[in-house]
């Protein structure tokens, strides 16, 4: 199980977006996409075989996984994960958990 997956509140931790809260639009293996933080220009060539015009495009690219933390609602800061089993009704349940309260994610 992740820690951090898509629809997430996160808070950026390091780099130069530190402090900046967004939600995680994407999970690429060891990187998130998070809505309005790490916004960049590229310049993308015109390509009229595939109705691609060209000019200066914004767009937010990958962030490190290590880069961002959950944000906790409760203590209204950043937060680690845990992940532990509850037992359910005939079966067992991985939950996410926050480390400094100890509540469940999502819950």
């Amino acid at each position: 199980m992740n820690k951090i997956i898509k629809g997430d509140q996160v808070v950026i931790i390091s780099g130069k977006d530190k402090g900046k809260q967004g939600r995680v639009v994407r999970v690429l293996g060891g990187k998130v996409v998070v809505e309005g933080v790490n916004i960049v220009k590229r310049h993308q060539k015109p390509n009229p075989m595939r109705g691609v015009e060209g000019g200066v495009i914004v767009k937010e690219m990958p962030l490190a996984i290590s880069n961002v933390a959950i944000f906790n609602p409760e203590t209204n800061k950043a937060d680690r994960v845990g992940v532990k089993l509850i037992e359910g009704e005939s079966k067992i349940k991985r939950v996410r958990f926050f480390k400094s309260n100890g509540s469940i994610i999502g819950a």
